[in-house]
């Protein structure tokens, strides 16, 4: 296998922004998929952000699987990771297969702040997107969640009625409060 040029590299960035698997696929073919994860534009921004932000979800389950699974909480320059983006532009499919990727951080990726202090969870309130605020809230860790804000934490040994609704109040990064319920539909 060869090594790929900035050029090799740079085409592979914007496929990646625009979806273009076909591209992706025979990048992957030619070079070794490891590159793919030390490719950077001048923001800090990974393949990964430029296709959670504009909502490329097969691409996204073809790449998942080659790349190293650090990619997924890998950081740009103003502190957003792969999720931010997802939440900043409501896309819910991409958030869900960052999240729930067997192989990467899972929910703690909910928990990472930004520079601007605000979590993937605070930037879909930000966005007004609540159906991706209500998902993040379903599945996030609560527990990390009540020991942050000085919550006892209930333990394993309470029981939830799972036809209950649940109401959820989390502080985003700012001091405003959400409120949520979550029913059992």
């Amino acid at each position: 296998m060869s090594i790929p040029s900035s050029e090799d590299n740079e085409e592979i960035f914007l496929s990646c922004r625009y979806g273009d698997i076909e591209e992706v696929q025979e990048y992957t073919q030619k070079f070794s998929p490891e590159y793919l994860s030390k490719i950077r534009d001048d923001n800090g921004n990974t393949i990964l952000h430029m296709i959670s932000g504009n909502g490329h979800t097969d691409l996204l389950r073809y790449l998942l699987p080659l790349i190293s699974p650090s990619l997924i909480s890998t950081p740009n320059n103003a502190g957003s990771t792969p999720l931010h983006w997802a939440a900043l532009n409501s896309h819910l499919s991409i958030a869900k297969e960052l999240v729930l990727f067997p192989s990467g951080p899972g929910v703690d990726l909910i928990d990472i702040k930004n520079s601007a202090g605000h979590s993937p969870l605070a930037e879909a309130e930000l966005a007004g997107w609540q159906e991706g605020a209500k998902w993040l809230v379903e599945v996030m860790n609560l527990e990390s969640v009540t020991e942050e804000n000085g919550m006892e934490d209930v333990g394993d040994t309470d029981t939830v009625d799972p036809n209950q609704d649940v109401q959820v109040e989390i502080e985003d990064a700012d001091g405003q409060i959400a409120k949520m319920t979550i029913t059992s539909s």
